[in-house]
């Protein structure tokens, strides 16, 4: 059972369409203790960081509890942002803590001086990181992707794959049990659905 995260930031609809399509068996926790039994936890958004603030509380706990007992974990877009420690798009506004860094604002130049349209939408390629301890399940080196925002993670060494835009940022991230993508799957054509799919396999 997978546990898909209704906090009011966007897109529960579609991704929960494409998890059922990969055959995944969703459930949308109206509680934080009804984590507790669920396989796997997905995590979506789209918009504002400041729009994380109703993970709060119980969800905070909840979500933290069962990560550390190892259940499986995908953060999507917003949903993978959450995973770091913050953002400069709301700086008061604290993140999980799960993976070190803050995201920032994309570049609106590049660095020969070419101006780019912030927020980056649009598909783009995502290369896999040798640096990284696992890759995504289900996700191809050289694959492309659709990415809406314009705010990023820092490579680091979670960084599973990267992507360009100005500058590299994270495009996926992954330590153990817990993964994010900042593109979203559910709207990336066969490619997506490989991720989700592999996702999926990775819980049973």
């Amino acid at each position: 059972m997978i546990a898909l995260i209704d906090y009011g930031a966007g897109n529960l609809a579609s991704v929960r369409k494409a998890l059922r399509a990969c055959g995944g068996d969703v459930i949308e926790p109206a509680a934080p203790a009804d984590l507790d039994r669920s396989a796997a936890i997905v995590l979506p958004g789209v918009g504002h960081f400041a729009a994380t603030a109703s993970l709060d509380g119980g969800w905070r706990e909840a979500i933290r509890r069962r990560l550390t007992a190892g259940v499986p974990f995908l953060g999507i877009c917003l949903g993978m942002q959450w995973l770091f420690e913050g953002s400069d798009e709301a700086p008061s506004i604290p993140g999980l803590g799960w993976f070190p860094g803050r995201i920032t604002r994309l570049p609106d130049r590049t660095p020969e001086g070419q101006r780019l349209k912030v927020p980056h939408a649009g598909w783009n390629v995502a290369r896999v990181s040798n640096s990284s301890d696992a890759p995504v399940p289900g996700m191809r080196d050289g694959a492309s992707f659709y990415f809406t925002h314009a705010y990023a993670a820092p490579i680091s060494e979670v960084t599973a794959a990267v992507t360009g835009y100005g500058t590299p940022f994270a495009s996926a991230v992954r330590r153990g049990n817990v993964c994010g993508v900042q593109f979203h799957p559910e709207k990336s054509g066969d490619e997506g659905l490989a991720v989700l799919r592999g996702f999926i396999r990775s819980v049973r």
